[in-house]
């Protein structure tokens, strides 16, 4: 995420290099070669001739092969010499010096060396018009005043630059080290609830799963138990029962630790799946299973939330409703699909139910699909269980 504003950094300075560029060469070559044009042919040639050789240094040294630092303090020595030969030449040309002054604070390498690169070549432009001016003329002009003040302005304005671009980086690495501190935080907070998530997720398919068939077990095995010397017979369907509830049990484990297809329900008629969840359901309890089920399209995940749903219900129905007849309707409607299943059971007051994975998981279960639940129930007037899912591409 840090790169990005990087890179836009980058392209901005490199723009104001730019722009910086056009102004040297306009304000800063430019006057020289103009006053130089009125002179005698020798200084207006070898001014030319200097600035030319200033203009063509600066891209050379910016693009030639090698150390960076090296072509920087090889265009500034250049730039130095250059200044001070024009100021002999020119007689005093404070604007080129001017000018180029922030040149030795772009490529210098940290204010010292600016402050020490910028006062060579201030030294070489004064030095340059005094040795044109000695012996006749007087050491300080108009240029020489103009060059020392220029000077001492660049320093401040560079120090002040310096300072309010270091407090620039240093707010920006603040700002970089709390991002990516928010980053790591994040991380760790969507980790932690993915954990979570996956812990619910899995506590609701193994109460949903194999709690549920280990309960079946181990009712069937009771009766099976108590009938053994009486009802041989049986017994003998109920250990069938509990041999096949068990094989269930372990493909489900299979399914909880990735070794089988993750919903656990073949793909299929949703009316054919339910039909043999009863058929084992009336076969294990001995109750009466009144059901309507047509042949229902639906998709995998709607057809596994209400298998989950029948699954669930029949077991609260085996543990705690003491019913005698249980029924379930399926039914399709243009936005959605609803199973609805009811038993005429003792019933229960839903606002003082307790929680837990039953009617609680069934709703969630069903909230990540869209759908929702309702439970409408009394103490000693059964239970009524309605389940509604939206079809696929339904909002």
């Amino acid at each position: 995420m840090e790169r990005r504003p990087q890179h836009d950094d980058r392209l901005q300075a490199r723009a104001l290099r730019r722009w910086y560029t056009a102004l040297w060469i306009c304000f800063g070559l430019v006057p020289p070669g103009i006053a130089a044009w009125d002179r005698s042919e020798g200084i207006r040639s070898g001014t030319l001739a200097l600035l030319a050789v200033l203009a063509v240094c600066h891209p050379i040294t910016g693009t030639f092969p090698g150390n960076p630092a090296a072509r920087r303090y090889a265009f500034l020595g250049v730039l130095t010499a250059g200044i001070g030969a024009v100021s002999y030449l020119a007689d005093g040309t404070a604007s080129l010096l001017i000018v180029s002054l922030p040149h030795f604070w772009i490529q210098g390498g940290g204010p010292r060396r600016a402050i020490a690169l910028s006062g060579l070549a201030t030294a070489a432009a004064v030095a340059g018009m005094a040795v044109q001016r000695h012996p006749d003329g007087s050491l300080v002009s108009g240029n020489t005043v103009a060059a020392l003040t220029g000077y001492a302005a660049s320093v401040l304005v560079g120090l002040w630059m310096t300072r309010v671009v270091g407090r620039h980086d240093e707010r920006a690495r603040l700002l970089a080290a709390d991002l990516e501190d928010a980053e790591r935080r994040l991380a760790e907070a969507q980790r932690r609830q993915g954990a979570a998530d996956e812990r619910e997720r899995l506590a609701r398919e193994i109460h949903d799963t194999l709690a549920q068939g280990l309960a079946s077990i181990v009712v069937l095995a009771e009766a099976a138990r108590e009938g053994i010397g009486t009802d041989p017979a049986a017994s003998a369907r109920q250990l069938v029962s509990i041999e096949r509830t068990a094989r269930e049990n372990l493909a489900e484990a299979r399914v909880l630790v990735g070794a089988a297809p993750r919903d656990g329900v073949a793909a299929g008629s949703i009316a054919a799946t339910l039909r043999r969840t009863l058929d084992r359901f009336a076969e294990d309890t001995g109750l009466t299973v009144d059901a309507e089920l047509p042949d229902v399209d639906c998709d995998q995940p709607t057809r596994v939330a209400l298998l989950r749903c029948t699954q669930e219900s029949l077991a609260n129905v085996r543990k705690h409703a003491a019913a005698t007849t249980v029924g379930v309707v399926l039914a399709a409607h243009p936005d959605g699909v609803e199973l609805e299943i009811t038993d005429d059971g003792r019933g229960f007051a839903p606002g003082a139910a307790s929680g837990g994975f039953g009617l609680d998981g069934m709703r969630r279960r069903l909230a990540e699909l869209g759908g929702r639940l309702t439970v409408t129930s009394a103490p000693g007037e059964g239970t009524r269980i309605l389940a509604l899912l939206p079809r696929e591409g339904t909002p």
